[in-house]
């Protein structure tokens, strides 16, 4: 495989402020990924669960926050179960635009993580992805 990193990048009808919210704050991660215990801050761990409130605290996914530029820039190490702990990392690059932000996302390191597993593990993150930002999207929307 040649090149195992999901790229994505999405226009949002919401600021930059917004959607780094959306990207940072516990309770907000929620509403389109996961929920996370606490805030996401520079140089600290983090995880995401799913379905807190039913008393769930089953790990979805967990890392730690490498760099954070607020509003602009978000990298954070990145695992999940079938990674057995080999970690990725996800980039987060948010950008004005004339009435919202341009949202992109670079997922990389999934090959030396996965080993001989990178392309089902490849497929199953990508369309993750399209999942999550599409809740991230609606979530967004301005009726919401």
């Amino acid at each position: 495989m040649s090149n195992a990193t999901i790229e994505k990048s999405l226009i949002l009808n919401a600021s930059p402020e917004t959607v780094w919210a959306y990207l940072t704050d516990k309770d907000k991660l929620g509403a389109w990924f996961y929920a996370a215990k606490v805030d996401l801050e520079p140089g600290q761990d983090y995880v995401l669960v799913d379905n807190p409130e039913a008393g769930s605290t089953d790990r979805k996914c967990w890392g730690t926050v490498l760099e954070m530029t607020p509003c602009t820039h978000l990298k954070y190490t990145f695992t999940i179960n079938p990674l057995n702990g080999s970690l990725t990392t996800v980039t987060w690059k948010l950008e004005p635009v004339r009435g919202g932000t341009k949202l992109s996302l670079v997922h990389e390191g999934i090959e030396a993580a996965a080993g001989e597993a990178a392309m089902g593990l490849l497929f199953g993150l990508d369309s993750g992805w399209d999942r999550h930002l599409a809740n991230l999207r609606a979530s967004l929307a301005p009726d919401n």
